[in-house]
């Protein structure tokens, strides 16, 4: 059935009450998205991974065991991404605040308006598709790098930081004929027809500059 396609995007509904949770799904069902609802963090936790395609979380702030803000927190160190919009009967201005600072979508306060639900749903959705088309992307940069050979990668590094052939060559310490070759197998295996393309990419790669201590 078409709304099992592993791609078509999810909205993983958390919240410990049984009425609010079949009340939620039934809405976000109706808006045509598939929904997979849990008890609480540790049952979201316990399913996963959750990672085969775009996706956001509807999470209530407080949960038996972790809490929404505890699971967001858990979820950026293991490196997933997917927008929350946290709900909730008891938040409070510092709870939101943090929750939007650390990337929250949004934050509903209960018992939550349809229309502003399935808005935030709908941001969050399309965000979530526009950073898995980037992580695709950057993973597909990647696979093109790791046919580099060590000398093409050190090529490369120069190469994107705007040195000529010839300074190349003295860096590497080898005759300009042969950069020149490895340039072009560089471009090759990248799949480039510019050096502002190569740059681009390269960028797409690079380590985050590490901070000073």
């Amino acid at each position: 059935m078409p709304s099992d396609r592993p791609n078509k995007p999810t909205v993983f509904l958390i919240d410990d009450d049984d009425s609010v949770r079949r009340a939620l799904s039934r809405l976000i069902q109706s808006a045509g998205h598939r929904v997979r609802s849990f008890f609480s963090a540790r049952e979201y936790l316990d399913s996963g991974p959750h990672d085969s395609g775009p996706a956001c979380l509807v999470l209530d702030l407080r949960l038996p065991g972790l809490s929404g803000l505890d699971l967001q927190r858990e979820l950026r160190g293991n490196g997933a991404s997917h927008p929350i919009i946290f709900i909730t009967g008891h938040g409070d201005v510092p709870s939101s605040v943090e929750a939007m600072k650390a990337g929250a979508v949004d934050f509903l306060p209960k018992p939550v308006r349809e229309e502003d639900l399935l808005l935030s749903i709908k941001l969050a959705l399309a965000r979530a598709v526009r950073e898995t088309a980037e992580r695709t992307r950057i993973e597909t940069i990647r696979a093109r790098a790791d046919r580099l050979t060590p000398r093409e990668r050190e090529v490369m590094d120069f190469v994107v930081k705007g040195f000529l052939n010839k300074q190349i060559a003295f860096e590497l310490g080898m005759v300009e004929k042969t950069v020149k070759v490895h340039r072009a197998r560089v471009m090759q295996k990248m799949e480039v027809q510019s050096l502002a393309e190569l740059v681009r990419l390269a960028e797409k790669i690079a380590p985050p500059p590490s901070r000073a201590s």
